[in-house]
Parts: C-alpha cells; structure tokens; sequence
C-alpha cells in the first residue's frame, strides 16, 4: 500500500536533506506537489485514476515572475523613428519665421496638435525678469534703509483641493515620460506607501514638512542602495486628514548596503526614523505599519497610459474625491501641501515636429475623430433649481469627454504613442511610403491592440 503524499521536494521537513525552496520541484517518486509560493498557485488537479508514485499531468508553474507583467512602454529610439513618419517642414538653420507654427508632437504615451506663436513667450519672459529686477531694487533699497531685509509675501490664496489643471498637467507629464530606465534592471513594480502616525499634526504640520521628509528618504535610498530612487509619486489624504503618498517604482532587491536589510524592512525603518514622533508609543506603531508594498497594484502599470490612469482615478471617482480636500491645518496660506504629484529621475521623451498648415489640421482632425470614438465619458453634477421653492439640488449626469476641440488642437492620451503616430500617418500622407510589412514597426513587444483610426 503506497504512503500518504511527500511534501513539497520529496521529503518532509523532519527529514534529513530537506531543501528548503519551497518552488523547487519534487525529486523522483515524491508524488503530487504542494502549494507554491507564487502569484499563481501551482497545485495540480487531482487525478484519482493516477498512480501515487507518477506526478499527473497540468500547467507548469513558472520558475520566475518575468512572465506574469509584460510592460509595453516605448522606448525613445521608438518615438524619434514615430516622429520621422510625420511629414515635417524643414528651416533653414539660424532662421526662425514670425508668426503662428503648427507642431504635432509625439511621447510613448501622448500625441499632441498646437499651433503656437514662440515670439510671444519670449516678450512675457522678458516681462517677468524686468519685474524681478524691480523686485530685487526695491529689497535692496528698504536693506540699505532699515538694516533689514523684507519678509518675503505670503501666498495670497489656500490651496483646499487638487486644482484641475495641475491634474491636466499631471496625466500629459506620466504620459511623456521615458519609463525604460525604471524597468531596465527587470525588477517588477509595485506600489509604494508612505503614511504618517494617528498623532500627525505634531510631526507634519505643513506640506513643506513633508516635502523634506520625502527627500530626506530619497537620500537615504542613494546611499542603502548604490543607485537613485527612480518613481512617479502622488500625495493624497486619508478621511482623518492625514496624508499619505503613493509612488510607483521598482523596489531593489537583496539587501542594503549599509544596514543589509530588505527593502521593506529598510523603508519601514528609514521613514520611522524620518518623520522621528516624540511620544514612543507613537513611533513604535508608525515603524510598525507606516509603509505598504503592493506589487498587485504595481502590475497593473503595463503602459504610460494606465499608470496615469491609475494616478488619476481618484479623480473620476467620487467616493475616492475626499482624498484630494486639503485639511483645515494646512488650508492656512503659507501651509498648503504644494505640489500633488512629482517625478523623480524619469525625464520626458518627446518630439516636436513643424508641419505645414494643412497637415497639422488634418492631424487634428484625425486624432479628434480618434478620441470621440473611445466614447469616454465622466461624472458630472447637474444644477437643479425648484421654481415654486427655491430649493437648490443637484442631480448625478454622465457627460462625454470631449478633446481636441479648440480647432481641432489639444492632445490625446494613448497606449502606445509611435503605434498611434504610425497610424495617423498614413491618414496625413496616405502616399507616404512605409518600410516593412504592415502593422511590424513601430509595435512594441507586448503591447495592446489599437483601436483602427476612423
């Protein structure tokens, strides 16, 4: 009669020689395997028609986590051979002409019209520096008659709530970057949270507060690890008005350099040891529980477009919206959090190309065609006014997201930039000629299908 099923790897832990890798496979005769530690479970079916003594058949668990994420972020090489598809009006070099330019612009995960007029930024750049020179005269002269130097203005506005246009500026920025960097090293990405104690206030009473925090941990990242904190990061409050921040990265693995600790132990340690709350207590449950590493969410950044999208959810969420309201103790001017959402080390990878009038309508047109075919829509709030009482209610709507409608200019958030621009090309110049089959250049491994231009 055969015995009950070996554990994982053949023998039992009691058992002298009992490998310890709970992923490696079963030696010979060891019978059905256990539970794997792996994002997928690699039990097998059990087959009751099967001898004890033979492994049955079913999916093989991957030895790695390699083929569980397959980014699709384009590369630089890829948007400059997307930008060279455009059909560009060449300058003769030290001239620039006057008035109105029409510019397409390409990113891994952007595609943008403007028709812009570079004379007129340069006449409010001289404004602005002629006004620092006044600024800077009249500091010096009040030095010269009291002794001192002036206080600096206080902020004339709070800031109580995410503006909608540092949001805009946000989703364009996370869609022009070159993410290749963050995931050259193969690590997979997961989210990273930084929270702060029950007793915040006492420790972060102002967002300039936190921004030191923040970088008083990237420095010590550069000298744990041997390399520099690459991530996107966004800061939001919890219900109790305490803030946190979310930053996606590729967390380093092994162990530090200076401590030899894992990575989630060293980020619990370091951020304790950063925010420093004087009552013990305190510190102990902040060391505790003020950091999370979630790699499911990290998954989930496939392309430029979904990590904004993931960035900016809370935003089209309205049971999420809360975590974007400034609490009252830092509404006060000059205690506001600043800015919501930064970069660290990723620089864009965009191009601009000059074209002709007639082509940069086309492409607007083109790319607006495009985005209303998405059908994206948004939650809105409609005003309601009861004549006979007055009462004023509003009513939860649905509205369509309309882009590209300031003639036919704006951008577009896509998945893959260079595969857009491939596409819009040949809309611009149908007769433009093409190198390769169809649909080979300029995809990237991996990436998702896109929607045919209309």
């Amino acid at each position: 009669m055969a015995g009950p099923p070996a554990r994982a790897g053949g023998r039992s832990a009691g058992e002298a020689g009992a490998t310890s890798d709970p992923a490696a496979p079963p030696a010979a005769g060891g019978g059905r395997p256990g539970l794997v530690l792996c994002a997928i479970s690699g039990r097998q079916p059990t087959d009751t028609t099967t001898d004890l003594d033979e492994t049955p058949a079913g999916p093989e668990v991957p030895d790695t986590a390699a083929g569980l994420w397959t980014p699709a972020f384009p590369s630089p090489e890829l948007v400059d051979a997307a930008a060279a598809l455009l059909p560009a009006v060449h300058e003769e070099p030290g001239k620039l002409a006057e008035g109105p330019r029409w510019e397409l612009t390409v990113g891994p995960g952007i595609f943008a019209v403007a028709c812009r007029d570079w004379a007129r930024p340069e006449r409010t750049e001289e404004r602005a520096r002629a006004a620092r020179v006044k600024d800077v005269d009249a500091s010096v002269a009040a030095f010269v008659a009291t002794g001192g130097w002036p206080e600096p203005p206080t902020p004339r506005t709070a800031i109580t709530s995410w503006s909608r246009k540092s949001r805009a500026n946000m989703v364009r920025r996370l869609c022009e970057l070159d993410y290749t960097p963050l995931y050259a090293s193969g690590r997979l990405p997961a989210m990273v949270t930084l929270t702060y104690p029950g007793d915040w206030l006492t420790v972060v009473p102002t967002g300039a507060v936190l921004k030191r925090h923040m970088k008083a941990l990237r420095k010590r990242y550069a000298r744990a690890w041997g390399e520099q904190w690459r991530c996107v990061w966004k800061l939001e409050f919890q219900r109790r008005g305490a803030p946190h921040v979310h930053m996606l990265a590729t967390p380093p693995h092994g162990t530090a350099r200076t401590t030899g600790e894992t990575f989630a132990v060293w980020l619990s340690r370091s951020w304790a040891e950063i925010v420093a709350h004087p009552d013990p207590e305190q510190r102990r449950r902040h060391h505790r529980a003020g950091t999370a590493l979630d790699y499911a969410e990290g998954l989930r950044a496939t392309d430029p477009r979904r990590v904004a999208a993931y960035f900016s959810k809370h935003g089209l969420m309205a049971a999420k919206e809360y975590q974007h309201d400034v609490p009252p103790q830092w509404s006060e001017p000059g205690t506001g959090p600043g800015r919501f959402w930064g970069v660290w080390n990723l620089h864009r990878a965009v191009r601009t190309v000059r074209v002709s009038p007639e082509d940069g309508i086309r492409a607007g047109r083109i790319a607006r065609r495009w985005a209303k075919a998405q059908r994206r829509t948004q939650r809105t709030w409609k005003l309601r006014v009861n004549q006979a009482t007055g009462r004023v209610r509003y009513r939860r709507s649905r509205a369509r997201v309309r882009l590209m409608t300031n003639a036919n200019r704006g951008w577009v958030a896509v998945n893959d930039g260079p595969n857009f621009v491939l596409r819009l090309a040949l809309g611009v110049t149908p007769t433009a000629p093409l190198e390769g089959p169809p649909g080979t250049f300029p995809s990237t491994p991996g990436a998702p299908p896109e929607v045919p231009l209309p």
